[in-house]
């Protein structure tokens, strides 16, 4: 075999072979391995079906704004209430209202990203002489709480029966400071540790 000849041997080999190696790269859906593990088993701020729904009803239906991720996301919950004057029944379903607050969140609300910033036994009672009669103190001046606690107690009561009629809410403290009236917005729904829920103070008795 003469050298010309040779020479267009190892050609057609070479290309034989780089023909092989091209088409053995060529990525196809069906033949490449796409196992990167089973997909996430929850998504994030994403309940099912409330614990205990289709029983009967222990109390009154309330919603509650806990923690998740970045926002305040309301979640079902119930509150017992007694009998009695209406001034009372108003306390008493604030208290519920902190007391669900306060307690740990179930396992699928943790299981789901929720948490809360309310301190434990924090307590509220109504107001005081020369208070706006819709006045709710709580055991901790509003300024010792943080951004979100506030704003988790302040969207829970303005979306409840502890609310005025235009859906503010009248806090105050244990000492002798004037109560203010705070609102639950947007914004503070969705960036409660952005800044302090918009307030002023409150007048009238």
């Amino acid at each position: 075999m003469n050298g010309r000849r040779r020479t267009a041997l190892r050609a057609a080999v070479g290309l034989a072979a780089l023909g092989a190696l091209l088409s053995g790269c060529g990525i196809r859906a069906t033949e490449v391995p796409t196992d990167f593990g089973p997909a996430p088993s929850r998504v994030g701020c994403s309940l099912g079906e409330p614990e205990g729904a289709g029983r009967a009803a222990r109390g009154l239906p309330v919603q509650v704004f806990l923690v998740c991720g970045s926002s305040l996301v309301a979640v079902d919950r119930e509150v017992r209430v007694t009998d009695g004057a209406a001034d009372a029944r108003r306390v008493l379903a604030a208290q519920g209202l902190l007391d669900e607050l306060t307690r740990e969140p179930t396992a699928a609300e943790r299981e789901a990203g929720y948490t809360t910033r309310v301190r434990a036994r924090t307590t509220v009672t109504g107001p005081r002489a020369g208070d706006p009669e819709d006045t709710l103190r709580l055991s901790l001046p509003p300024a010792a709480l943080s951004s979100t606690a506030l704003a988790q107690v302040v969207c829970t009561f303005s979306d409840s029966a502890a609310a005025e009629g235009d859906g503010s809410v009248i806090l105050g403290g244990p000492d002798d400071s004037r109560p203010r009236r705070y609102r639950c917005t947007e914004e503070v729904r969705s960036r409660p540790a952005a800044g302090r829920p918009p307030s002023a103070e409150a007048t009238g008795s």
